[in-house]
């Protein structure tokens, strides 16, 4: 799961990004309002976590800009701007959640990780296929009555693919969304997905040969 984290308070921004890194997310960042809207228009993300105090172009031109050029992608909103009115602008423009400086961790996490399942269609925090099941929150993966455990990197592949159930996803799009800049190269997409084959059994990842991997909405 790829996330773009807009904000141009450094602190802020590592610490969101060292969190988010340890809750399973690939992130990207962007400082300023113009390369937000850059980097949201021309890449694919999960979902975009989003200041409106930016610098050469505000957040909420930014969320305008995207949602006029069809980008659905879901979006919280972060700002030490705390009134309703504001609020409602947001909520208006097409951002998805709201929260305000000050904040807990846990509670952008969790306002992460419902914003995507919505868009996803999804209603519960543990996903399930088979027998499998993924909880979001504690990120544990069970097969029946065992747990299971997995590096992050096949976490990620496997909770992009159970988030997208029915669905099938590309190389590429699995690739850009599971891998961060320093894995992708050094590991192949196919080796990943047999490791996760072995460790929550083979036949609930398919492949669609020329078109990519998913996993059924009813998988045996």
């Amino acid at each position: 799961m790829r996330v773009l984290v807009v904000e141009d308070e450094r602190r802020i921004a590592a610490d969101i990004r060292v969190a988010l890194e340890r809750a399973g997310w690939v992130v990207d960042l962007a400082a300023d309002g113009e390369n937000a809207w850059f980097q949201a228009d021309t890449q694919d993300y999960d979902a975009i976590i989003l200041d409106l105090g930016l610098p050469r172009l505000d957040g909420l031109t930014v969320l305008k800009r995207l949602r006029a050029a069809g980008v659905a992608t879901p979006v919280l909103i972060l700002t030490a701007r705390d009134s309703w009115r504001e609020k409602v602008e947001g909520i208006d423009a097409g951002a998805d959640d709201y929260l305000a400086k000050p904040f807990q961790m846990e509670e952008l996490l969790a306002r992460l990780r419902a914003i995507t399942r919505r868009a996803a269609g999804v209603a519960d925090s543990i996903l399930k296929a088979g027998p499998v099941e993924l909880d979001t929150r504690s990120r544990t993966v069970t097969v029946g009555a065992d747990a299971v455990s997995l590096s992050a990197l096949e976490y990620r592949l496997l909770a992009q693919l159970m988030m997208h159930r029915g669905r099938v996803l590309s190389q590429s799009e699995l690739i850009e969304h599971v891998y961060s800049s320093d894995e992708s190269e050094t590991n192949a997409l196919e080796a990943l997905i047999t490791r996760v084959r072995r460790k929550i059994g083979s036949n609930i990842i398919e492949t669609r040969r020329g078109h990519g991997y998913c996993i059924a909405a009813d998988p045996k």
